[in-house]
């Protein structure tokens, strides 16, 4: 059995902070593949009681991944995982800094519960 933990970061101010963030590419008009995001001041995975992952600060990437996702799609998900901007920036200005700006861990974990539906009678598919 894997399992995975992680150490939220906490903001510095107070007022909104975003922790997750959800990427769903779209091609010929179905959702490819998805990806949760979560800023992390630690994160693992361990399987059968071994660590066989871990990074420190950065982001904990939940990626669900599609029968139909293509090589092009994860390319364009990995573009906007390391862009999108999670971070502070020197002065403070939020939202401005992303993953390759700030020289952080990135952890990805497949989650094929992502494309999980539930039935009528609110029951996993």
């Amino acid at each position: 059995m894997a399992a995975w933990r992680s150490n939220q970061s906490i903001p510095r101010k107070s007022g909104f902070f975003l922790l997750l963030a959800l990427f769903a590419l779209h091609h010929n008009g179905s959702v490819a593949m998805r990806l949760v995001l979560q800023r992390v001041k630690s994160a693992s995975v361990t399987v059968e009681g071994n660590v066989v992952s871990q990074i420190g600060p950065g982001v904990l990437a939940l990626v669900g991944l599609h029968e139909h996702d293509q090589r092009q799609d994860m390319q364009e998900c990995c573009k906007k995982l390391l862009a999108c901007k999670l971070w502070e920036n020197d002065s403070g200005g939020m939202w401005r800094h992303g993953v390759k700006q700030r020289g952080l861990e990135v952890l990805l974990v497949s989650q094929f519960t992502l494309y999980g539906k539930l039935s009528k009678k609110n029951q996993p598919d």
